[in-house]
């Protein structure tokens, strides 16, 4: 029978990369063709040079690959690019780990998803299959452009809400703090530049601006995500200080409240070097104003907490100077 992985083996060296490698070619039973058939599958989450997925499909006893380098598409109106990759072998259903550097697809790979699918056409140009795994599910079609590019489209509904917005919501200037302060969280002014973070398919538009994000958008992998913050200096080095999250894993936050999405954004756990989560005192409108002017920050937001994101200018965030009348 044909080896469908000499291509597959003249690129690694078992003596080098824990990937399986099969010494010959196995022996195993076709794939069933037409409607209805189908087999495993395994979707691998891949930190290479750049990251992206590999979506491989048991096929004629190996597994067809594709990398997918934004991932599975959620929405039906936007098709992913998918390049047709060598055919991996079945061994590769459980595979995980790091693959050394300088070996290739060197970086760590882990199980993103795997289940089972079901092929509805398979041909040289198209491939259509219904998706049966915990992350993945539904019905998509890989097909092939001009020349030896691909592309895959979601078939079913969109799998998540619609990106929001990107404006801000603003603070309206208020030379005290609210009377009722204890309906308020009180945070840092930090006067940096407002940005907003967009992260999808691990990568952010903001990286243009600040190539540096980078890193961050990809320890996101496939969770998409809007947080909200400002960029500021510290220590001599441009740090991305975060304090709300307008998007979380395929879910506008904008009508939750201040606390849900206070919680949501604490649960990312974002600390390294370059970004942080902004530090937040509910109710406690004297001594955050006080460590701001000691710290020679522009003053206070006090953001209510039932507070909805609202884009624009809003009076759910107040903005109190630091200096003058203390008093409510």
């Amino acid at each position: 029978m044909a080896d469908k992985l000499s291509r597959y083996r003249s690129k690694r060296d078992p003596s080098r990369t824990p990937e399986p490698v099969p010494a010959e070619p196995a022996e195993r039973p076709g794939t069933p063709e037409g409607p209805g058939h189908g087999g495993a599958f395994v979707i691998q989450e891949h930190h290479a040079r750049s990251l992206h997925w590999d979506l491989r499909l048991e096929h004629d006893g190996v597994l067809a690959s594709w990398a997918i380098p934004k991932g599975l598409p959620a929405d039906p109106a936007v098709n992913h690019l998918a390049v047709h990759t060598e055919d991996h072998p079945m061994e590769y259903l459980t595979f995980h780990g790091e693959i050394p550097a300088g070996e290739y697809g060197g970086g760590a790979m882990t199980i993103w998803d795997h289940g089972t699918y079901e092929s509805e056409k398979w041909s040289d140009r198209e491939v259509k299959v219904v998706l049966r795994g915990s992350r993945a599910s539904g019905r998509f079609v890989l097909f092939r452009t001009d020349g030896k590019n691909w592309m895959i489209h979601r078939m079913d509904p969109p799998a998540r809400d619609p990106f929001p917005p990107l404006e801000p919501m603003l603070p309206v200037e208020r030379a005290r703090p609210p009377r009722d302060e204890e309906e308020y969280a009180f945070e840092f002014a930090w006067g940096g530049r407002r940005t907003l973070v967009p992260i999808d398919g691990g990568r952010t538009d903001a990286a243009r601006a600040y190539p540096w994000l980078r890193p961050l958008a990809a320890s996101f992998g496939s969770r998409s995500a809007v947080l909200d913050g400002e960029v500021v200096t510290l220590g001599g080095a441009e740090v991305l200080v975060c304090y709300d999250l307008l998007y979380d894993d395929g879910r506008s936050l904008l009508a939750e409240p201040y606390t849900a999405r206070r919680a949501a954004l604490e649960a990312l756990g974002l600390s390294a070097a370059r970004w942080q989560t902004a530090p937040s005192w509910p109710g406690q409108a004297a001594p955050v104003r006080r460590a701001a002017r000691e710290q020679g920050l522009p003053g206070v937001v006090a953001k209510r907490l039932d507070s909805p994101y609202e884009p624009g200018p809003s009076k759910g965030w107040l903005l109190i100077p630091s200096s003058g009348t203390s008093g409510k």
